[in-house]
């Protein structure tokens, strides 16, 4: 068994090797397409931190119609929310009517992470004080860390 900075290293490279990769609804394809909840998905499946698992089909705008926290719910099955980031955590945002745009955190100071952002149309690094839009103060962020949740101590009896 890994240790955890070991897992948390593997999860952040992974996620870099992501960078490029167009952004594209519902995908999940390294070097073809992805969007945000999916590059979740991969970076964790990927580095054999979760088991597979799809939460597709979504459509493209279910935030903007929908109070339900669809996003959270395979964030909130697997992870348990934190206060302080550390890499490989996973930031959300809130958009429309609930959380529906996440990354994984790279660095804690200054908050940088990696995400598939419909607007840069690519999956890129940002850090969070030089986004335009997800720095706003108005758009509500959450942290949920993988190494926090219950699922560890279940696995570890």
């Amino acid at each position: 068994m890994r240790g955890e900075q070991a897992e948390r290293a593997a999860v952040v490279t992974e996620a870099q090797r992501w960078i490029g990769t167009p952004y594209h609804h519902a995908a999940d394809v390294h070097g073809a397409g992805v969007d945000c909840g999916m590059l979740i998905v991969r970076i964790f499946v990927d580095t054999g931190l979760c088991p597979p698992f799809d939460p597709r089909p979504y459509t493209s705008d279910w935030h903007l119609h929908r109070s339900e926290e669809r996003y959270l719910g395979f964030i909130f099955d697997r992870c348990c929310e934190v206060n302080e980031p550390q890499p490989g955590d996973i930031i959300v945002f809130r958009y429309g009517r609930c959380y529906s745009h996440g990354g994984i955190v790279t660095r804690a100071n200054p908050l940088s992470f990696i995400h598939a952002f419909r607007p840069a149309r690519r999956v890129l690094e940002d850090e969070l004080a030089h986004s335009l839009d997800l720095s706003q103060p108005g758009r509500a962020r959450r942290f949920f860390s993988y190494w926090k949740s219950p699922h560890l101590s279940e696995k570890e009896a």
